[in-house]
């Protein structure tokens, strides 16, 4: 029997066992209330290197005010930033919308139940246009994600590296023979929720808890943990950045400055305290703060240190020193006037920890600093 033999027929016992078991065992998440397409494609898209626990409360609060594809393609880019503040990985929200807009134009507002061509709209892959056509639209379509592949390379003790697109392609042809006809959403989702509650990747699987561990090779052999296998990451690229933490009083009110990033790299195009792509002296922080003060037309009066902190990326991560800026000035409306295109001033309220009312979206990079407001 050959290898690929061996493989469909261990896999096609799987089937039963695993769709009994997810009725019994799923949990209860939001989107699995409605499994609208609109909203299997929302939390698919959110759940992307995201915690489930993290989604929650953004899908509710997204698709109450978004409740479908033309709310989502027509809302302004700050409003939806804001919306998505926190989740991080923002290219997936303005791809989300490219997506919505193109579904308006294309599609009268509605994602096609076919997976070829949900694959061929923005921000659309392999996983998510399985997801969508599987658990949407009963298509059956496999859907494998990183809790997929972790139980199928144990169950079939598979050590191919779950990292190249080809052992992906191998475990997609593999199960689009054995997908059910009706149910394949089903079976798609008890495969990712067996990897992401029983089949644990960070801990050790709770073999005893698993409705396949009679048909898992890897089990059977004693070796859980050393599967599944994969090239080890790249060390990430450390980024030193000053900061600079403006608290200017204007008319009486508080204000502080922000500055918009560019138009490519990290965080394209969002809000980000006034920075430095360096680490500097006291006397250079200083300097610097008094220098962009005098040049958007404000005083400095006070320099001090602020706290220290890091932020990581999937490649990157930031070392950020931070100055606490005391600034003053007069006139909010020619200050705000004449301010250059990229930064812009606004009351230190609207960067407190959840101000319902704030409509600036403030990347979680700067977390530990907005506290300081």
């Amino acid at each position: 029997m050959s290898e690929a033999t061996h493989s469909f027929k261990r896999l096609e016992q799987i089937v039963e066992p695993l769709l009994l078991w997810y009725q019994v065992n799923k949990r209860t998440l939001p989107w699995r209330e409605n499994p609208s397409p609109y909203h299997v494609w929302v939390s698919e898209i959110m759940l992307q290197q995201t915690r489930v626990e993290a989604v929650k409360p953004y899908f509710e609060r997204f698709v109450r005010e978004l409740p479908d594809v033309r709310a989502l393609a027509q809302c302004p880019e700050q409003r939806l930033l804001k919306l998505w503040e926190g989740l991080g990985y923002y290219s997936r929200v303005r791809n989300l919308q490219k997506c919505a807009q193109q579904l308006m134009l294309q599609y009268g507002g509605q994602l096609p139940a076919d997976y070829e061509l949900l694959k061929k709209l923005p921000g659309i892959g392999d996983y998510t246009a399985g997801a969508i056509a599987s658990i949407a639209f009963d298509l059956p379509v496999p859907a494998v994600d990183g809790n997929v592949l972790r139980v199928l390379t144990r169950l079939l003790a598979c050590a191919d590296d779950i990292t190249q697109s080809k052992t992906k392609e191998k475990f997609r042809t593999l199960l689009l023979e054995i997908e059910p006809h009706t149910y394949a959403g089903d079976f798609n989702q008890a495969l990712m929720e067996l990897g992401a509650t029983v089949c644990l990747p960070n801990a050790a699987p709770q073999c005893l808890l698993c409705p396949i561990q009679s048909l898992c090779l890897a089990h059977e052999q004693n070796r859980e943990i050393n599967y599944p296998v994969k090239t080890p990451k790249k060390a990430r690229r450390i980024e030193h950045r000053t900061l600079f933490l403006f608290s200017c009083e204007i008319d009486g009110k508080q204000y502080t400055l922000l500055h918009r990033r560019p138009k490519t790299g990290v965080l394209k195009n969002m809000w980000e305290f006034p920075a430095q792509e360096t680490c500097c002296t006291p006397d250079e922080a200083f300097s610097e703060a008094c220098k962009l003060s005098e040049q958007l037309g404000l005083f400095a009066i006070q320099v001090t240190p602020a706290a220290p902190a890091k932020h990581i990326f999937t490649h990157i991560e930031w070392h950020m020193t931070a100055w606490k800026v005391s600034a003053v000035g007069s006139d909010i409306d020619a200050l705000s006037q004449n301010l250059p295109n990229d930064f812009l001033l606004v009351e230190s309220q609207e960067l407190a920890p959840d101000n319902p009312t704030s409509t600036v979206a403030l990347p979680s990079a700067f977390k530990a600093y907005r506290q300081l407001f």
